[in-house]
């Protein structure tokens, strides 16, 4: 990798590590050459970006501080006003980029990047698909993909694009990300259990991790988005009790 190049990825990790989230490298070339022509990014195939996840950390590190310091009441999305809260951070120091969240959406339904593949491109995380399977079990039906992480199994997620609009890198090296489901038999396993359970907890624990969520991190994603108001009270409470 270019100095440059290292030398971005170590200062986006120095500050956003501390929070739970890592980042990892790739060119725009990659991602485009694995998706249609609506997920294109549109920029120079050379160009640099990093894709960010969130560790089993982030829940401690930057979720729970971000709600008992910044989130307000009535906020519609703590987890993404979270993720946006930290990663714009990156442009008080690299401030000629474009950020592109997992959640952005050119149209309903419709989103504006698709970070799973961005992570599998990254080397960050192998991306299980249908296609992935040698003798495929189920024809025509569709079947939903996952990434699974070398170290975090499932127990992670895929949060933005970092896009350096004017930072090309021509000879960047590309990592391949770790393919820790060789066997067809469990990546059939794999696919079985997300797409049986669209939470999608069992298949998290496909391999051995070295660190999974919190009970109260698994509490709060598994309940719906509308009841999260209450857990997030609770939190709030309990610092004050323990103040």
């Amino acid at each position: 990798m270019a100095k440059e190049a290292e030398e971005i990825v170590r200062k986006v990790n120095e500050i956003l590590g501390p929070f739970g989230f890592e980042a990892h490298p790739f060119k725009v070339k990659w991602y485009n050459e694995l998706v249609g022509p609506n997920y294109q990014l549109e920029y120079h195939d050379d160009t640099f970006a990093l894709i960010t996840i969130s560790t089993p950390q982030m829940f401690e590190k930057a979720f729970k501080p971000f709600i008992y310091n910044i989130y307000k009441k009535g906020d519609l999305a703590p987890i993404d006003d979270c993720v946006k809260y930290y990663t714009e951070e990156i442009q008080t120091v690299y401030p000629d980029t474009d950020l592109i969240y997992d959640f952005d959406q050119k149209a309903p339904q419709h989103y504006s990047i698709l970070v799973q593949t961005a992570a599998h491109v990254a080397g960050a995380a192998y991306y299980y698909q249908k296609k992935d399977v040698i003798n495929n079990p189920w024809g025509d039906k569709t079947i939903f993909g996952i990434s699974i992480h070398p170290q975090y199994g499932g127990w992670f997620a895929m949060r933005a694009a970092i896009i350096f609009k004017n930072l090309k890198f021509a000879d960047l090296k590309k990592k391949d990300p770790v393919d820790v489901i060789p066997d067809q038999e469990t990546r059939i396993k794999l696919l079985n259990m997300l797409n049986e359970d669209w939470e999608y907890w069992k298949a998290r624990d496909i391999i051995k991790v070295s660190e999974r969520y919190t009970a109260e991190a698994i509490n709060y994603f598994k309940t719906l988005p509308k009841d999260r108001y209450k857990l997030i009270e609770d939190m709030q409470a309990n610092r004050k009790n323990n103040a």
